[in-house]
């Protein structure tokens, strides 16, 4: 069933990983993706490419986030493909390990930059391009749910947009325009190469009660149920997709 015909959509980071997930699961929908990256051209004319393969419609637009301007770079890029928006995922971030006597004021700023400042602009900006009755699908973390030292900057900037969505969705609702959340948990994707250790990724999926580690289409299937409007009545949620990481401890 084609849910999303007609409707337009942008998934930030949507070349790789999760957002490459997203972007096939909302086109297979019946929506036109814009598949935003940062760098990779390549990656991103593939998704494309893929997406047409199958029957959708896709296009590639290119914004470096974290930096001045970026909501209005990536806005005019969209406004060169689309005329209109009826979903918005903000999918793309960036890792910020360290314990926080770890964690420089430059490492601090940049993660802050990319993954709660950028939404938040992006957002700002894209409103008078968003439909009433539109979709707006955050992409936080698990590590927002559980004490998680190793990535205190990170957990700490997710933390940010996920109080962004629950504001949003009061501020949004009088115009049928729903604000939801999702947080993955250990997702196996190529910006975690430290799974091809069989011994680390058998850790990683002791954490799920099912005990394996996350797919890319195990949160894209989300997104797409938050994007479509079967979840017209779902707004300032946050939608678990770790697999039950965590629920023993």
């Amino acid at each position: 069933m084609a849910r999303l015909t007609g409707r337009t959509a942008l998934v930030t980071g949507g070349s790789r990983g999760i957002g490459r997930a997203v972007v096939r699961r909302l086109a297979a929908e019946g929506a036109r993706v814009g598949v935003h990256y940062a760098s990779n051209e390549a990656a991103a004319k593939e998704t494309v490419a893929t997406v047409e393969a199958a029957g959708g419609s896709a296009f590639a637009i290119r914004a470096e986030l974290g930096v001045p301007g970026d909501a209005d770079a990536l806005w005019q890029a969209f406004d060169a493909h689309a005329d209109g928006l009826d979903i918005l995922v903000n999918n793309a971030g960036i890792a910020g390990p360290g314990l926080i006597h770890e964690v420089t004021e430059e490492d601090y700023d940049r993660v802050f930059a990319v993954n709660a400042k950028a939404p938040f602009f992006i957002i700002q900006k894209g409103l008078d391009r968003l439909r009433d009755g539109g979709r707006i699908v955050n992409i936080s973390s698990g590590v927002t749910k559980v004490a998680f030292p190793g990535m205190t900057s990170y957990a700490a900037s997710k933390g940010a947009l996920e109080v962004l969505t629950l504001t949003l969705a009061q501020t949004l609702g009088s115009r049928g325009i729903t604000v939801n959340a999702v947080s993955p948990g250990t997702i196996e994707t190529d910006i975690h190469p430290w799974m091809a250790d069989p011994a680390a990724k058998a850790h990683a999926a002791s954490f799920s009660v099912f005990d394996r580690v996350g797919q890319p289409d195990d949160v894209a299937d989300v997104v797409a149920f938050l994007a479509s409007p079967d979840a017209r009545w779902v707004t300032g949620q946050n939608i678990d997709a770790s697999g039950g990481s965590g629920l023993g401890l």
